[in-house]
């Protein structure tokens, strides 16, 4: 069986050594960019399972790369990886289509936790040492900005969609759903 094959987007040097090498000793097939264009080039050539991207790449956003890996292979999970973490983010990147989103400072168990949460148990169960850390998804995250802002304009649905930018119907339907788990 082929090993599951990782893309890291990381501009920091030591970081992206010892995560690199850490993926590894877990079995993974990593491959490794320090800029965008770098990821780009690899995205095009390659078929990626999980994307860790760091937000901040040398003062850019990494966001854009969400798109062209979500049309390189639709199943792929992306995990966003900040210094920088606020909900204003998170909820960007879900929307963008990344699956998760995780604070620094990680350990690889945490991230590869946050890589794989929510996948089947078949995936869980073959990378163990990734299940046992359960940080905040960016689903939950959403749903509690949505309830802050929702809270701040007292109720008011059509005017918490407007400060959210989403249609007024698009956010009924997300209030009408329970709070998705931590």
């Amino acid at each position: 069986m082929d090993k599951e094959h990782i893309l890291l987007v990381e501009d920091d040097e030591v970081f992206s050594r010892v995560m690199t090498h850490a993926l590894l000793h877990r079995d993974y097939e990593v491959s490794h960019a320090a800029n965008e264009d770098e990821a780009l080039l690899l995205i095009k050539s390659t078929l990626f399972d999980y994307a860790i991207l760091d937000l901040n790449l040398g003062g850019h956003t990494s966001l854009g790369l969400i798109a062209p890996l979500k049309q390189s292979n639709p199943s792929s999970r992306i995990l966003i990886l900040t210094g920088y973490a606020s909900i204003t983010t998170a909820v960007e990147a879900i929307k963008l289509g990344a699956d998760n989103y995780l604070a620094k400072p990680a350990d690889a168990d945490e991230i590869l936790s946050a890589l794989i949460a929510d996948t089947d148990k078949s995936n869980a169960t073959a990378h163990p040492e990734a299940t046992h850390l359960e940080p905040m998804s960016v689903r939950r995250l959403e749903w509690e900005h949505i309830q802050k802002v929702l809270n701040e304009y007292d109720g008011n649905i059509s005017e918490t969609a407007r400060q959210l930018k989403m249609h007024r119907r698009t956010l009924q339907r997300k209030l009408q759903k329970r709070p998705v788990a931590k």
